[in-house]
């Protein structure tokens, strides 16, 4: 099998944008979850400057970074029923999904309950504000999605359960593909000064 052609985010907080006719009319600001709802439903009906884009591992989550500058971070996902998030926020940013091809998953947590999971399927998009907690898995082994996230992702939380079942958020960088933490992870992750 070929390598996944996995891109990483830049190190830098304006990389030149690699579609600038979509990106010139972005207002110079952070964008709201509806604004950028808008931009990956406008990207959606533009494969041209994301289908070159998509691959698929049987290892890990591909992904290319399509856009970033000041105040919008955008990319291109592929998913296999292999691939989950875990548990994770946007930190300080607000964001929106499309999937262009296959089915997601998004699951939310339920305290006392069974957690939400809803299909996301081709066509449909998802929106969510800063203080959203959400699980992304592919539900199929085809799924492409398109992600806008304003202001562009720094930090990310990311949440696991521990073995006594407390709920713990652990800080990571934007560059690190999320994965499920494991319980043992958690208290290991967890079992410094003050927790």
């Amino acid at each position: 099998m070929p390598e996944s052609r996995t891109h990483h985010r830049p190190a830098t907080p304006a990389a030149a944008p690699r579609t600038p006719g979509l990106f010139a009319a972005l207002p110079a600001r952070n964008l709201t979850k509806r604004e950028l709802r808008s931009l990956v439903e406008r990207l959606a009906d533009a494969p041209g400057l994301w289908r070159g884009d998509v691959a698929f591992s049987d290892t890990e989550r591909h992904y290319a970074s399509l856009h970033r500058d000041t105040y919008v971070d955008v990319w291109l996902l592929c998913w296999t029923r292999r691939s989950d998030t875990g548990w994770h926020d946007h930190d300080l940013s607000s964001g929106a999904v499309r999937v262009v091809q296959g089915v997601l998953t998004e699951s939310n947590p339920r305290i006392g309950g069974a957690h939400l999971a809803t299909a996301v399927g081709s066509g449909a998009s998802i929106c969510f504000g800063p203080d959203h907690i959400h699980r992304l898995t592919g539900a199929t082994d085809d799924t492409v999605s398109l992600h806008a996230y304003s202001p562009p992702l720094w930090r990310l939380g990311q949440y696991a359960i521990t073995e006594d079942g407390l709920m713990r958020r652990l800080s990571v960088s934007y560059a690190e593909e999320l994965r499920p933490l494991e319980p043992g992870a958690a208290r290991a992750t967890f079992s410094g000064p003050g927790y």
